[in-house]
């Protein structure tokens, strides 16, 4: 039996994958849809299996100016739901509406959810959810997911039998003029719709929807005769056509809301409104928010999570698996090239990622609280007017926070950037922020070589954060990034009391997805670089000095030699970072004979490390691995963001260069400011390239000539 098909739709953060959470409790799958890296949720109504609720992307509207909105209106489209459920958030209601006036145009049977109805009663205001309903012509129910009130009235609604053909979908009536106007229209493409649908293609191709008069192919007559439809009605009504339909909808909206909401006194403020005055304020904001993050930091990096962290690194992959598995090795008589895979390649390798498992989950459970509550939105808004200055959108502010956990989710996150320039400008830059699989690094070169120098540690997250900046200038100076940054539309949800349930299910589901895809590209390459430092080219089993990884970096050590650390040693301790920004320093550690110091940051070979290089090159050598290319793990979720080869090539490109060319700079006039070394070709290359970025950054970008298309004159 073919289950029913039912939709779940609604603007972001109005509750709707709270209440899916309600509705389905375990009973779901989650992926990706088909082509994009939109997250997919699917599962079957806890009261009838033979109902399959799809819990769509928030959107806004139905017109795709994000990846989110495009995967919602091919699947209204094109996948023919039985029902659709349009969630609402009470607290935003004519906001909200405006999307739903789209949804009924699609002539699919609906039911609206007004959710936050405590929220509502608390504000003061009353919701007539039988007006509502009679002026749509759609069931409206009121609902509070978090106080679990309503929910048995929509399971109901839910299990009806409405199929299309049983009545008229009822759809907003709008002017009189656009009436006509709509009419010629859909008598000129009747024939090429479905009945159900006519009016919604109607409305698009008046807004001149390139993707809709694309997919229908109408001949040209058609579309000429369509064309001057709406001209003329675009010269009576003194607009153009989609400005027509969007103030026609809000009209419509507006005259709804007037005759279905009471509220108390327009100037009473909220409980969200007092709150918003200290949190939002234009001098304490800032800092409120660098303390709330600080206290999300201190739980997931250094009290909390680190327990959990430190137990998995020292005791689970540092005694009990390596010694049990040993034993077993042992027992079974296991050749040793084969032993020295499973326990030096892939347990090492894996263990490496999965030790920070327990700080990005209590990471994580922060964050989504903090985004439960409705505090993430605000601080977006915040970050928006200072990050706009430089390219960039306040959206762009939440990767880059999350990546100074972990580039792998901060690369993720950037997907709830609409803008494809600003997201993939996001993505390419997201990981110059200090992770903190680079800590170790830093500790390294500051224990090193600037050991009573308190100014080291806290400049790698001055340089990451200055790069970012200087990026976002330079990037928005191409033709692939120019353009304004897209404006940030996000509506500001009340404050409310977070679901720690919801929230802690949004943990296992990013925590699961770290695990699945961070980890199966550490454990190939693990078993990659364990091969390469194991054998020779005779595929022999030989010391480390002798392996092709030895012979590699000797071949490939000569690239850094102008950055000041053109030894082998260094050479592969940077390659082999690529895995996981802490094999840096174990690297050295089992280079330098230090193997019990794998994963420390190994006092006994700071002189060593200091014999080979100078501490401007150390610095260099810290500079580069902050902000070449990341780990495995966070290339993937590169690829996986950008969906695109060229592009993520492109990403990794960039960041290798930009990492170079600053490391060059640092170490040719360091060496020459600091260290005595004399004024020569390298200095003056160096001094040319920062003469070059000056240039860039302060040249004003060429505009586009705007190319306005005539329209044909009516007369």
């Amino acid at each position: 039996m073919t289950k029913r098909q039912i939709a779940l739709v609604g603007n972001p953060n109005s509750g709707k994958t709270s209440l899916f959470n309600e509705l389905t409790g375990t009973n779901q799958s989650v992926g990706n849809w088909p082509g994009v890296t939109v997250e997919r949720k699917s599962g079957n109504l806890k009261e009838n299996h033979q109902i399959e609720l799809q819990d769509l992307p928030g959107i806004y509207s139905l017109s795709p100016y994000s990846p989110e909105e495009g995967v919602a209106r091919d699947y209204l489209l094109e996948e023919h739901p039985h029902r659709l459920l349009n969630i609402v958030d009470g607290t935003n209601l004519e906001r909200n509406l405006y999307l739903s006036t789209q949804l009924l145009e699609l002539g699919i049977p609906m039911a609206i959810a007004i959710n936050m109805m405590d929220v509502v009663v608390k504000e003061g205001t009353i919701i007539n959810c039988e007006k509502l309903a009679y002026g749509l012509g759609v069931p409206v129910l009121p609902i509070s997911v978090v106080k679990k009130s309503g929910l048995d009235k929509i399971k109901e609604q839910l299990q009806l039998e409405n199929n299309l053909g049983e009545k008229e979908i009822a759809y907003p009536i709008y002017d009189d003029r656009l009436e006509v106007a709509l009419n010629e229209i859909e008598g000129l493409i009747k024939a090429y719709v479905p009945k159900h649908q006519l009016r919604w293609f109607t409305i698009k191709l008046f807004e001149r929807d390139v993707k809709v008069v694309e997919k229908m192919t109408l001949s040209k007559d058609i579309q000429a005769e369509i064309e001057e439809i709406i001209q003329i009605t675009e010269k009576i009504m003194d607009e153009d056509g989609e400005s027509i339909i969007i103030n026609e909808r809000y009209d419509f909206i507006s005259q709804l809301v007037a005759l279905s909401i009471v509220k108390e006194k327009d100037f009473k403020l909220t409980v969200s409104d007092k709150i918003d005055r200290v949190v939002t304020n234009k001098w304490l904001a800032l800092p409120i928010f660098a303390v709330i993050m600080w206290a999300v930091y201190y739980l997931s990096i250094q009290t909390v999570g680190t327990m959990g962290t430190d137990w998995i690194n020292d005791v689970l992959f540092g005694e009990w698996i390596p010694s049990q598995v040993t034993h077993y090795l042992e027992v079974w008589q296991i050749a040793p090239w084969l032993q020295s895979l499973i326990l030096d390649g892939i347990i090492a390798g894996v263990g490496a990622v999965l030790g920070f498992l327990p700080q990005l989950m209590v990471l994580f459970l922060c964050l989504s609280l903090l985004e439960d509550c409705g505090y993430m939105a605000r601080i977006a808004f915040v970050m928006d007017r200072l990050f706009r200055k430089f390219g960039l959108s306040g959206k762009s502010f939440i990767p880059m926070l999350i990546a100074t956990g972990c580039g792998v989710p901060g690369v993720m996150a950037s997907r709830t950037i609409e803008n494809e320039k600003d997201r993939r400008m996001t993505i390419m830059t997201t990981t110059f922020m200090p992770c903190s699989a680079k800590l170790p690094i830093i500790g390294l070169i500051a224990g090193a070589f600037f050991p009573t120098s308190s100014w080291v540690a806290p400049s790698a997250y001055f340089i990451g954060i200055g790069t970012i900046v200087l990026s976002g200038i330079l990037l928005k100076k191409t033709s692939l990034f120019s353009g304004k940054a897209a404006p940030f539309i996000m509506e500001m949800p009340a404050y409310h009391m977070p679901r720690f349930q919801n929230s802690f299910r949004q943990m296992i589901d990013r925590s699961s997805s770290f695990v699945k895809k961070a980890g199966t590209i550490i454990f190939a390459s693990s078993v990659i670089i364990w091969f390469l430092n194991t054998f020779n080219f005779s595929f022999q089993m030989v010391e480390t000095e002798d392996s092709i990884l030895a012979s590699m970096g000797r071949t490939v050590a000569i690239i850094f030699a102008p950055l000041g650390w053109g030894n082998w040693q260094t050479t592969v301790a940077t390659i082999t970072g690529l895995i996981a920004k802490e094999n840096v320093v174990g690297t050295f550690g089992i280079l330098y004979g230090h193997q019990e110091l794998a994963s420390e940051v190994g006092r006994e070979y700071w002189p060593l490390f200091r014999e080979s290089l100078t501490p401007i090159a150390g610095f260099s050598f810290l500079v580069f691995n902050l902000l070449c290319a990341p780990c495995f793990a966070a290339i993937g979720a590169i690829r996986r963001e950008m969906n695109d080869w060229k592009w993520t090539t492109l990403a990794i490109g960039y960041q290798c260069f930009v990492a170079y060319i600053v490391s060059f700079i640092i170490y040719q006039l360091g060496s020459f400011m600091f260290e005595g070394k004399a004024f020569g070709l390298g200095q003056s290359i160096a001094l040319g390239l920062v003469l070059v970025i000056v240039f860039f950054l302060i040249k004003k970008p060429v505009k586009k000539q705007e190319i306005v298309a005539k329209g044909i004159e009516i007369l």
